[in-house]
Parts: structure tokens; sequence; C-alpha cells
């Protein structure tokens, strides 16, 4: 669609340029585009923008990578107007975000819906990346009788975290947790508490690794994410990352499954594992 808008905008020798799509995130819309397309991009906004009204209030693009520790972007409006908080709706759930302030993707909507279906009813979880909240809400709305201790670092996100569990009225289920995932494992006290742990922060999930077979029950699984390249084989990588820590632990353990998450660059994909841990 954006390809077809940018005819007439875009002179031809620079239409392979224009992103096949965009992401959406509530009424926002963030559309990457490469220096090539520098000088076109309010034009391109607009027409896009005029494209997808009502639904859509503001276009913009990210201007630089996500931020450590909270993976955090910045942006540029290229078109519309508003602020950059928005309100989210996927399955059945309501996110308040602003994309300014902490780490949100709609790309994972199909991965948050596939680690649900994998909890059963009773179990204990623990989120060791939380963010707003969208892991821990949609298992949290979707299986009974769970407990799910939800943890992030950045207190924007705690912040959000906690308007959201009371918007999808789940205060009973998810606890919201503010501070560096390990530091709050301790003194909080979740070790050996948990049926499950989610580690959905590529980038750092292999430094919280034994942290995450601690907070497990005598056994449990841990969904375990990180980055790879596209072409190598995405279990044996997984595999080879995380041998050594558990080999130095000394517990048994074996990937269920593996998949690739999503593209985030030509070379570069984000890839998770079912990991079964018997202690």
């Amino acid at each position: 669609m954006l390809r077809k808008l940018a005819e007439g905008i875009v002179p031809a020798e620079f239409i392979k340029y224009v992103p096949k799509g965009f992401e959406v995130i509530g009424d926002i819309a963030i559309v990457n585009l490469p220096r090539e397309l520098e000088d076109y991009r309010f034009k391109l906004a607009e027409a896009l923008l005029s494209h997808l009204k009502p639904r859509i209030r503001l276009i913009v693009r990210r201007t630089s990578p996500a931020r450590d520790p909270n993976r955090v972007h910045s942006y540029e409006i290229l078109a519309g107007n508003g602020g950059l908080e928005t309100i989210h709706r996927e399955g059945g759930c309501v996110f308040k975000v602003d994309i300014s302030k902490v780490f949100f993707t709609s790309r994972l909507q199909y991965e948050r819906s596939r680690i649900a279906s994998m909890v059963k009813p009773g179990e204990v979880i623990v989120n060791m990346f939380a963010g707003v909240g969208p892991f821990s809400i949609v298992i949290a709305k979707r299986v009974p009788n769970v407990k799910v201790y939800s943890i992030d670092i950045n207190p924007d996100a705690y912040r959000l975290m906690i308007e959201n569990v009371k918007l999808n009225h789940v205060e009973d289920k998810v606890i919201p947790l503010l501070g560096d995932a390990a530091q709050v494992i301790e003194s909080h006290n979740l070790k050996h508490i948990a049926n499950r742990v989610l580690m959905p922060s590529p980038e750092h999930a292999i430094n919280y690794l034994a942290k995450a077979v601690e907070t497990l029950k005598a056994e449990g699984y841990i969904h375990y994410y990180d980055i790879a390249h596209p072409k190598t084989d995405i279990k044996k990588h997984l595999e080879n990352r995380v041998s050594r820590i558990f080999d130095e632990l000394g517990v048994e353990w074996s990937i269920t499954s593996s998949r690739i998450i999503r593209s985030v660059a030509p070379s570069k994909v984000y890839a998770c594992a079912d990991i079964f841990i018997v202690k």
C-alpha cells in the first residue's frame, strides 16, 4: 500500500526503497524510511495519513536504535498531531503506551498469544522483562487462576504497567514490580516459585539466564529470547548460547521448540527457545 501511495511523490528509481509495510500501535503508525527517502518523508507521511484517517492520527519514524537499559527509541513526527501516548488494543486486552518512554511493539501479538496458549491454570509465572505488561496481561486474561510477577526496570513502563493491570481488571493475577530483575527476585524472595519464566528481552536475557533457573521450581519452562543471524540453524544457535550456563548449573534441559520471532535488520532476527528445565 505504501509503495502505491508513493507513486507520484517519490521518483521511480527510488520506489524500491519504499518499505512494504509499517507498524501500528494504537492510533500511531510507525514508518521506517531509509536515508534514500529523506527528502520525501513528509509528503509520504501526509499521503499515508490521509489514507489511514480516522483510525490513525499520527505518522512517525524511528530516528535511533533502542537505547539501553530500557530499549527506548527516539522518534520524528512526520504527519498528524498529538503526543506519543496512545491506547493499543490487542486480543481483548487494552494497553496504554508511550512509545517515547517505553519499549512496545505490536509485532509480538502472535508471540504473546502463543505463550499464553502454553500456560496451564494455576501456574506461577515470573516475567523478567515485562515492559508495560503485554505478555503478563494476555496470560492473566486468558488463563484461570494464574499469578504473574511482572518485573521491569523502567519507571515509566512500571507506571503504565500498573495502569494496564487496572484497565484489564487483572489486579488479582498480575503483580507489577519495579527494578532490575535479578535484584527484584532476590529482594522479593521469588526463588523456586515459578512454573514458567519469561525473558522477552533478546539483548539482555543471556545475562539473566542463571537467575531465571533459580526462580523455577524443581522443574519448569523458560521462554528464552536472543539475537541470531537469519541464515543460521536457529535451534543450534540457541543451544550453543545457553549450554555453558546450564552445564555450570548442573541442570537437565532440552529445547522443546524454537522459532524466529521477527526480523529487525537484514542480518539480525529475534529468536525464541522454549526450554524445559529439570533441576
